[in-house]
């Protein structure tokens, strides 16, 4: 299938690894210009170099910090005329409501609600103008089935949704779709810090801990970067215009509710 996406031009946050990397390398397999983004510049020319070689395409890299003013401003300003717009950065580390004071919500708000929001803000106007804008978050399961232990993260994500399905209804006559990808359980960096959490909380090993996780998911296996960057893609499609406000869950079947 062409996903028509040959002329567009796509940001992925925090693309040098995991998940987004995932995304940025299906966008350009599929014929976008992906600019990719992260803080490490020797890690982001390794993705760029990575993602070009492989699929041929157009990879720009520009070193910013989503979580300040100035790394949003210098993050616009590289990626210009954007029509794909994937949100993504790195969740809190889990812990216990007693746990958090202020700064620690702020932090979490900081992290991942504001960044997203504001890029949103910046970019909007071109996609509704040139009539093609795709937006995708990448938050959480847990924005849908919170747990204690990931309250920051999911109060953020949480609060990132619903301002996005609030704004959805108003510029998709433009054709401008905001979506949200909800991720649990991917075989990613973040899946082995959490392994290498449970390690030292239970005293098991790392393999037992992979083990672990792993039964806990419905289709006890966990889930290919590489799939759900292709989900990603299709989001961002030209077929994917009449999609938009939605949550997709990417569980293995592990969510137990209707909505």
């Amino acid at each position: 299938m062409d996903l028509g996406l040959n002329d567009k031009r796509a940001l992925v946050c925090a693309s040098s690894q995991g998940l987004g990397f995932a995304c940025a390398f299906a966008l350009s397999r599929e014929g976008a210009q992906v600019v990719i983004n992260g803080r490490d510049p020797e890690k982001l020319a390794a993705a760029r170099d990575r993602i070009a070689g492989e699929t041929g395409g157009e990879v720009e890299a520009v070193a910013a910090d989503l979580e300040t003013l100035e790394g949003r401003k210098t993050l616009l300003d590289a990626a210009g005329a954007v029509d794909i717009l994937v949100n993504n950065n790195a969740g809190p580390p889990p812990g216990q409501f007693q746990g958090w004071d202020e700064s620690a919500w702020l932090g979490a708000i900081d992290a991942n609600m504001l960044p997203a929001l504001m890029l949103i803000r910046g970019l909007m106007p071109g996609m509704r103008t040139r009539k093609f804008g795709r937006i995708v978050n990448i938050t959480s399961a847990m924005v849908k089935s919170p747990r204690g232990p990931m309250g920051l993260s999911t109060a953020a994500r949480a609060a990132l949704t619903a301002a996005c399905k609030a704004i959805a209804p108003e510029v998709a006559a433009d054709n401008v779709t905001i979506n949200n990808m909800l991720p649990e359980r991917f075989d990613t960096e973040r899946q082995q810090q959490m392994a290498r959490l449970m390690m030292g909380m239970r005293g098991i090993t790392y393999d037992e801990a992979r083990a672990e996780i792993a039964s806990s998911i419905a289709a006890k296996r966990f889930g290919r970067p590489e799939e759900f960057g292709d989900a990603c893609a299709f989001l961002c499609s030209a077929q994917a215009g009449f999609i938009s406000g939605q949550n997709l869950q990417l569980d293995g079947g592990s969510y137990h509710g209707l909505i």
